[in-house]
C-alpha cells in the first residue's frame, strides 16, 4: 500500500468517525432532551422548580404553622370553593388534551411509545404534559389552604411527600419523554381529580349539602382502584417482549410510586372497611385527604 492509498484511507476512516460522532450526538439529544419543551416556563433547568418545592416543604411544616401558631383559623369557604371548581375545570381539560393528543386517538394502551415528532398530535400531547406538570404547582395550595385554617392534621408526611414528589419527577417526564404509556398515570390522576375535587369543592357549601354527598363513601375506592389501574398498566412493560419505550426507567420510578400508594391504600382498605378499625390519625389524614371537613 503507498502513502498516499495510507492518507486515503484514512481519510475515509476520520470521514467516517465524524459522521458516527454527528449520528451519536443527534442520537445523545433525542434521548436526553426534547427540544420540543424549550421556552416552556420552569423546563430550562429543574433548579427553580427545585427552589419552589423546597420553599413549599418550609412554609407548610414551618414557616407556617409559626405564623398561624397564636391567630384564629382563616375562613376560606369561598375561596376554597373557587379553587376546587377551578381544578375540576383544569383536570376536565387536561383529561380532554390526552384523549385527544393520543389515549383516544391511535394508543394501545400497551407499548405506546414517545412521538417525537413535530407533527400537530404530538406537539399536543406536548403541551398537555406540561399543563399536567404546571398544574402539580398550583395543587401546593391544597396544604397552604390546611395551614392557614390550622388544620394541621392533615399536614402529614405523606401528603407533603405526594405534592413535592410529583412535580419534581414530572420535570423529568416532560424534558426527556412528554407522551407515550409513561402519561397513562397522569390521565387516570386527572379523571379522579375532576371526581375528587367536586367533592371537595361541594364540601365547601356547608353541612347543609353534606347530606347529598352519598357518594363520600366510595373516595377511598376510586383512589384504589387509581393506582390499581397505574400498577398493572405499567406492569405490562416486563411482560411484552420488543417494547421500545425509550425510557424504561420511567416505567420504573412509575411503577414503584403506583404500587406504593397501592399497598397504603389497601391497608387503609382492610382496617376501615373489613376489621371496622380505624386507622391512626396521622395515617388516615395523609391518606383520605379529606380536605373541607
Amino acid at each position: 500500500m503507498t502513502n498516499i492509498d495510507h492518507v486515503f484511507n484514512m481519510s475515509k476512516y476520520a470521514c467516517y468517525l465524524s459522521q458516527k460522532s454527528t449520528n451519536i450526538k443527534i442520537h445523545f439529544n433525542i434521548s436526553f432532551t426534547d427540544p420540543r419543551v424549550d421556552g416552556y416556563p420552569l423546563m430550562s433547568s429543574p433548579f427553580p422548580q427545585t427552589i419552589i418545592i423546597a420553599t413549599y416543604i418550609y412554609i407548610v411544616t414551618n414557616l407556617g404553622p409559626k405564623l398561624m401558631e397564636n391567630r384564629k383559623p382563616f375562613d376560606l369557604r369561598q375561596i376554597m370553593f373557587v379553587y376546587n371548581f377551578g381544578i375540576v375545570a383544569l383536570s376536565t381539560y387536561i383529561t380532554y388534551e390526552f384523549l385527544m393528543s393520543g389515549w383516544a386517538t391511535g394508543y394501545t394502551f400497551r407499548c405506546d411509545i414517545v412521538d417525537y415528532s413535530r407533527s400537530p398530535k404530538a406537539l399536543r400531547m406536548v403541551r398537555v404534559c406540561w399543563l399536567y406538570y404546571f398544574s402539580k404547582f398550583i395543587e401546593l395550595l391544597d396544604t397552604i389552604f390546611f395551614v392557614l385554617r390550622k388544620k394541621h392534621a392533615q399536614v402529614t408526611f405523606l401528603h407533603v411527600f405526594h405534592h413535592s414528589i410529583m412535580p419534581f419527577t414530572w420535570w423529568f417526564g416532560v424534558k426527556f419523554a412528554p407522551g407515550g404509556l409513561g402519561t397513562f398515570h397522569s390521565l387516570i390522576n386527572a379523571v379522579v381529580h375532576v371526581i375528587m375535587y367536586t367533592y371537595y369543592g361541594l364540601c365547601t357549601l356547608g353541612p347543609a349539602f353534606h347530606k347529598h354527598l352519598w357518594w363520600k363513601k366510595y373516595m377511598t375506592t376510586i383512589q384504589l382502584v387509581q393506582f390499581l389501574l397505574i400498577t398493572l398498566h405499567i406492569g405490562q412493560i416486563y411482560l411484552m417482549d420488543g417494547c421500545q419505550y425509550q425510557y424504561p426507567i420511567f416505567m420504573f420510578i412509575i411503577g414503584l410510586y403506583g404500587s406504593l400508594f397501592l399497598i397504603l391504600f389497601l391497608h387503609f382498605w382492610y382496617n376501615a372497611y373489613t376489621k371496622g378499625q380505624r386507622l391512626p390519625k396521622h395515617l388516615q389524614n395523609g391518606i383520605s385527604r379529606n380536605k373541607n371537613e
